[in-house]
């Protein structure tokens, strides 16, 4: 029996777009603001940190986190993102989207409000509960990875799904300018009140201690678009797809469908009967490796591969742009110049590389398709860091050629796999497993993104030009890794999740 014909299903895949889509995709989207948010600003306050709380007279430099720190500060809410997204993904199949999907959103405002409180005035208790705020707060993003992904594809039709769900991965994109915007407005405000001397000429005051009050205030502001989709996010109806599929309530999917899309839906249980004892095997058996244990090999490696460059960029960006002359040395300014200096930076590359790229996918993935957007994507990096690793003395002399470059590392990053491997995972899995399927893939690529944070970090911190050469021409070999990984995937445009999962009785793609 297929699918196609159980009239709620039938609805979603063929609803025109409507304002519902449109708010699904922002209060979707508000979690991976926050994410993008904060891990942008950590890097761009993890300086001032170094100084505040770790200067040593003896070295004759400002003060910096000590590697062992730094590398725990930025990756602590990576390991909590990985833990986040097994736990919610499972429970997102288990007790439905909705039931655990306002959870995420108040462990995430907590934590990102206690994140800026950080307790003590030692360098050991604020480090300390910064890291524990960090972690639950890399929690609760963890959670919304799986749910959003879910949701969106469950309420999407299919001619438009993946540009939904492309939609809200790149609210990133907006978190990841709002970042860099609000880090520079304020620590200019701050500059423009406390101005001081850069380190070369004063080293004690060289460092504002005003400037302890800027990282707070950065941080916790990352809870306000959480704070504010709250209410929203509480009224949205459980999917159609959950409800009538795994609870095997056509009635309330009917209803509840029926009412968002503003038309009458048959409830039809003996077809729904039918469809849920096809399709009754577990995570662990034959029957899921034999249908989807490529797709799940495929989602995961290439997520994996993916995120070990992503991360990598995005964290040691700090490190490379004083290295390439496009911020000032550290002993050039002052504390605030240097979050201003470095917020700038970061601000324009992602203006110009990073937040294009999410809209491109948004705009192609329907016609030119995940896969070959995902291939392009991995090749191009590949192809830009390489030209970086090995030209990197020669692009010194020319800063605004290695920006180029970077910048369209980003772009082609976004452009690219880090956009699909997001939305493969929430179409080529049954709707009984796919929040648990689209957990794991995300997982992987939590790994691998921990190896740029732990890993690929210590190698770019002292700024060594041989260590940060090795590091891209690294970067560049994974790339291409993740070209070979995303052959294990199959096309999805164009089709409804149950023709691409075998839920309808046919073979799954």
């Amino acid at each position: 029996m297929s699918s196609s014909n159980l009239a709620v299903l039938n609805a979603l895949d063929n609803a025109r777009i409507q304002l519902y889509h449109v708010t699904a995709i922002i209060i979707a989207g508000m979690g991976f603001f926050t994410d993008a948010y904060d891990l942008f600003c950590i890097s761009t306050v993890s300086k001032l940190l170094g100084r505040l709380y770790f200067y040593d007279p003896i070295t004759g430099n400002p003060g910096k986190l000590p590697t062992n720190v730094n590398n725990v500060v930025t990756g602590v809410a990576l390991v909590g993102t990985l833990s986040g997204q097994l736990v919610f993904g499972w429970a997102g199949d288990k007790l439905g989207r909705k039931k655990v999907y306002g959870v995420t959103l108040i462990i995430m405002v907590i934590c990102a409000i206690g994140s800026g409180i950080s307790f003590g005035s030692s360098a050991k208790s604020v480090i300390g509960t910064l890291c524990f705020f960090r972690f639950w707060l890399g929690f609760g993003i963890g959670g919304d990875y799986p749910l959003s992904a879910t949701i969106m594809s469950e309420y999407a039709n299919k001619k438009t799904r993946g540009k939904f769900i492309a939609a809200v991965f790149a609210m990133q994109g907006v978190g990841i300018i709002f970042a860099g915007l609000v880090s520079m407005i304020l620590s200019k405000i701050f500059l423009s009140r406390y101005h001081a001397v850069p380190f070369s000429k004063d080293p004690i005051l060289s460092t504002q201690p005003q400037a302890d009050f800027l990282w707070r205030i950065v941080l916790m502001l990352g809870a306000l678009p959480a704070m504010l989709t709250f209410y929203w996010r509480m009224k949205m109806p459980e999917t159609g797809r959950y409800t009538a599929l795994i609870e095997g309530n056509a009635k309330k999917a009917a209803v509840d469908m029926g009412r968002v899309l503003d038309i009458d839906i048959q409830e039809e249980s003996d077809k729904l009967s039918e469809i849920r004892a096809s399709n009754n095997y577990k995570l662990l058996s034959w029957e899921f490796f034999d249908r989807h244990g490529y797709h799940l090999i495929g989602t995961m490696s290439t997520w994996f591969l993916l995120d070990i460059a992503f991360y990598s960029q995005n964290l040691t960006q700090k490190d490379i742009f004083p290295a390439m002359g496009l911020t000032k040395q550290a002993v050039d300014v002052s504390a605030l110049e240097e979050v201003y200096e470095t917020s700038c930076a970061m601000f324009i590359v992602a203006l110009l590389g990073t937040f294009p790229g999410y809209w491109f996918t948004v705009l192609f993935i329907e016609s030119l398709g995940r896969f070959f957007i995902q291939v392009m994507g991995f090749i191009m990096m590949s192809s830009f860091m390489l030209l970086m690793g090995v030209f990197y003395d020669g692009l010194k002399e020319h800063n605004w050629l290695f920006a180029l470059l970077y910048g369209l590392t980003f772009f082609f990053a976004n452009f690219g796999p880090n956009s699909t491997t997001f939305v493969l995972p929430a179409e080529l899995f049954p709707t009984r497993l796919r929040s648990t399927c689209h957990a794991l893939s995300a997982a992987a690529g939590k790994a691998g993104a921990m190896i740029g944070a732990f890993v690929v970090q210590t190698y770019t911190l002292d700024g060594d030009v041989t260590k940060i050469k090795r590091a891209l021409l690294a970067l560049s070999f994974t790339n291409i890794l993740g070209v070979c990984f995303t052959f294990f995937l199959s096309e999805t445009k164009g089709k409804s999740l149950e023709e691409i999962s075998g839920e309808d009785g046919g073979q799954n793609i």
